[in-house]
């Protein structure tokens, strides 16, 4: 929706300003038109559209840092080199990496080197254009990636399947060439428990697709057994006798609440005691 106001506010501005471009001089020994004062077209009362111009002349930050590449800069340049013998373990995902270290979640491994580095709402090109300095740059062993539910969403415009996994690929290269070692987390199920009478979003399986879910995380297993990385299945372990994510560990049929997490810790850890043994 918020894409759709802007876009309408940059069409209204744009006519605006064309409608007050004054008109071409006339061609030598034609009459001259009579000159006319254009009007700019009148702008709805719109709250929605309100913000969007506000947000235009702001320069919008999604505008100049599409990826975000500002969200942990400076936290990075604090981290210190990996000492000797160290493990480091970077987590790349969305809301669900993002939210991931917060208290109320539990303890995010507690005396693991392991460092977080999720933004809520990002898709997999915007992880991949951060990927060098949130991932890379940290000199980590390994890294957990969990990303495309955002994408089947379409949080930043539509995407195929095979853009998803060319995404997801790529960052897998990324990182074996520099001698991290992979591990892709499976999409986590959705469900529709929590849609309450009156609710005009659509519920999350409508917005993310099941069967889209299950494809892509089909395709992750075998990719990762392909190319020597690790798979790791949160998706089978959250859901229920209808293949939905099971009400109990969510409070929104998307995000894990602490009950989530605390299914998705020990099958993460056991990921990477794999993927360090490779």
């Amino acid at each position: 929706m918020k894409h759709r106001v802007l876009v309408a506010a940059l069409l209204l501005a744009t006519t605006a300003v064309s409608a007050q471009t004054p008109p071409s001089a006339p061609t030598q020994g034609a009459p001259a038109a009579p000159a006319q004062q254009a009007t700019p077209p009148a702008l709805p009362s719109c709250p929605e559209l309100a913000a969007a111009l506000q947000a235009v002349a702001r320069n919008d930050a999604r505008l100049s840092d599409w990826p975000n590449l500002a969200r942990y800069r400076e936290a990075n340049r604090s981290i210190a080199t990996p000492g000797a013998g160290e493990a480091r373990v970077v987590f790349m995902g969305d809301s669900i990496t993002d939210a991931w270290p917060q208290p109320r979640f539990g303890a995010f491994f507690p005396g693991k080197p392991y460092i977080g580095r999720g933004i809520s709402g990002q898709t997999t090109p915007q992880m991949l254009l951060r990927f060098r300095p949130d991932v890379i740059a940290l000199r980590p062993k390994a890294v957990v990636i969990l990303a495309g539910t955002n994408d089947i969403a379409g949080n930043t415009g539509p995407m195929t399947d095979e853009q998803i996994q060319g995404n997801l690929a790529s960052m897998a290269d990324l990182a074996k060439a520099n001698g991290i070692r992979v591990i892709f987390s499976s999409i986590l199920p959705v469900s529709e428990y929590h849609v309450r009478p009156g609710d005009t979003a659509p519920p999350q399986t409508t917005r993310r697709p099941m069967a889209r879910i299950t494809a892509l995380n089909a395709w992750m297993k075998e990719y990762t057994a392909s190319n020597g990385h690790v798979y790791l299945d949160y998706f089978a372990a959250m859901t229920d006798a209808k293949g939905l994510l099971r009400a109990e560990l969510s409070e929104d049929d998307l995000h894990p609440n602490a009950a989530g997490y605390a299914i998705m810790a020990p099958l993460a850890e056991a990921a990477i005691q794999a993927a360090l043994r490779r």
